[in-house]
């Protein structure tokens, strides 16, 4: 088995569809031996050169073969490859796909997530690297294995010693090939990697751009920025040299091929080599036969040659894509959140006109794997409306058990259950408040709504005028906001947050991981003014160590197993 077929076996057995139903290998199977014709071509083409000598009329027939021959097989390779671009195109969107959905399936908190640029990178660029991998290298790989051996018969049947000097120049070209191959393949996923690390690098400079400017470090950044796309140019050269390194192998050993083909035909015709042959010596139809054969013996090496880097290129890529898409999470989405990641929404009537929601734990465990006992046996009952503040110093778990409650990560053992009021068990409606909520580059109303089709324009201007944004000059309509929030403060930032939850008439409950951390008092007390007002008849669970909001609360659980 070849390197790219036990790479899409791989991908097989994880899970990764890389093959659509309809895959076309009778196609692949006639692309790659659509080059045989040449051996029809020249066996006509040495028929109308000995007919010829005969007179012009008894070689048109051939020469009418030869072009009804070369129109099939332009045809029949267009149509080919047609065909292969269409499915190697559903592969690349196949493997997209699984990326994205991948990435959407691991839990935010998973320290092993793959980094932004990274997966930018191999699902935008690197995916696109399985295209002539696809289309033409694994036909050209197929062609070289089998159309030498298919030349190599006919010319032997006329002359042994011709088809013995092509069998001892052949092996020579992958087995230099291969040696310079191998290192190509390491030197194009060093490129993929440096090419990740640059789109990393470069994102994480954007997101710090405000920063970088306030410090005066914006120069510094940009030669850096400069240093690593050299690094990353340099790279790349090597990998282009090794590919002509390649090249500049086959052409020597095939020319040397045929050249000593072609020398060796030349003095037997002349009558200077009488041995060769199966007896009778070669006519001359015969010897300008094997001559057009030669060169064709060595093009499926030169074509392999050509889309050799390719080759290199769309096994680095599909490795890259496998991390992506089977990467080693060691922390998986929550089911619920990943139903709603995939188009679930809240069951019953209950849900859509947002009525509060209970919150039951049972017995639940979860750990980290260098924490593995965060929760054992933690049981909680939370009351329909109930409003509820989670306290216990940074580390006992506050957070992490909100992201259990939203579905962000599943617990090992337990369960945990939400019912409405008359104790019917349903998919919540959940809103969420962190400290750093994402600023889209678009106007507050976008913002708000975040594409939910609920939320409608009057529901936006009541969320706006509850969270305090009338007064923020970005808050205009058609203004946009700066990405990541860039010119708006931690407080308006967090109040854009308030007023999103305010959107959501469907929303039965609100977790709020520290919404009034590293603000001033007078922002605070309006944050939990807002907040408190958006959970009006809502169930609330808070993670706070403010006291002002904690005295707000119905009931303060500790995470040391009391209550208050």
């Amino acid at each position: 088995m070849n390197n790219d077929e036990s790479t899409f076996s791989r991908a097989a057995r994880g899970g990764i569809a890389v093959e659509s139903a309809d895959h076309p290998s009778g196609v692949t199977l006639l692309h790659s031996f659509l080059p045989a014709i040449w051996v029809l071509q020249s066996a006509l083409i040495a028929l109308g050169v000995a007919r010829f000598h005969e007179g012009w009329r008894g070689a048109w027939a051939p020469a009418l073969g030869v072009v009804v021959l070369a129109v099939i097989k332009a045809v029949l390779e267009a149509w080919c490859e047609r065909r292969l671009f269409d499915h190697a195109r559903s592969i690349v969107s196949s493997w997209r796909r699984q990326g994205l959905e991948a990435l959407v399936q691991r839990s935010p908190l998973d320290r092993n997530r793959v980094p932004a640029g990274e997966a930018a990178s191999a699902i935008g660029e690197q995916a696109d690297a399985l295209l002539p991998w696809l289309t033409r290298y694994r036909s050209a790989m197929l062609r070289a294995k089998l159309l030498p051996l298919l030349i190599l018969l006919p010319v032997a049947y006329f002359s042994w010693a011709s088809a013995l000097v092509l069998l001892l120049a052949a092996p020579l070209i992958p087995l230099f090939m291969a040696i310079v191959g191998w290192r190509a393949q390491e030197a194009g996923k060093q490129h993929w990697k440096e090419l990740g690390n640059l789109h990393a690098y470069l994102l994480d400079r954007l997101r710090g751009l405000p920063t970088l400017r306030a410090l005066g470090a914006v120069d510094i950044s940009a030669r850096q920025v400069r240093s690593q796309g050299e690094a990353l140019r340099d790279k790349a050269m090597r990998v282009l040299r090794i590919a002509f390194l390649s090249s500049a192998v086959l052409e020597l050993f095939s020319a040397l091929g045929v050249a000593m083909v072609a020398v060796y035909i030349g003095f037997h015709l002349l009558g200077t080599l009488n041995f060769g042959t199966w007896g009778e010596p070669l006519t001359l139809p015969q010897a300008l036969f094997i001559l057009l054969l030669a060169p064709a013996f060595f093009d499926p090496l030169r074509e392999l040659s050509a889309v050799w880097h390719d080759g290199a290129s769309g096994k680095a890529a599909m490795e890259t894509l496998e991390t992506v898409c089977r990467g080693d999470a060691s922390i998986s989405l929550g089911k619920r959140a990943a139903q709603y990641a995939t188009g679930g929404s809240p069951t019953t009537e209950d849900a859509r006109h947002g009525s509060p929601v209970g919150v039951r734990i049972r017995n639940m465990s979860f750990g980290f794997p260098g924490n593995p006992e965060v929760f054992k046996g933690f049981s909680l009952d939370i009351a329909p409306g109930e409003h509820i503040a989670l306290v216990g110093t940074s580390g006992a778990g506050k957070s992490i058990l909100l992201a259990l409650i939203a579905g962000l990560l599943d617990p090992q053992e337990g369960e945990i259950t939400f019912q409405g009021r008359d104790g019917e068990v349903l998919l919540p409606a959940v809103g969420w408040l962190d400290q750093h909520p994402h600023v889209f580059g678009s106007t507050v109303a976008h913002n708000i709504s975040l594409g939910r089709p609920h939320v409608r324009r009057e529901t936006i201007g009541r969320a706006i005028r509850l969270a305090n944004l009338s007064k923020v000059s970005q808050a205009r309509p058609h203004t946009p906001l700066g990405e990541q929030g860039r010119g708006m403060s931690a407080g308006e930032i967090r109040r854009l947050g308030l007023a999103r939850l305010a959107g959501d008439e469907h929303m039965q409950l609100v977790l709020a991981d520290e919404p009034t951390a590293n603000l001033d008092r007078l922002t605070a007390v309006d944050t939990i003014e807002g907040l408190l007002c958006v959970a009006q008849a809502r169930t609330l669970i808070v993670a706070t160590h403010d006291p002002e909001l904690i005295a707000r609360m119905d009931r303060v659980i500790r995470l040391d197993g009391t209550q208050e």
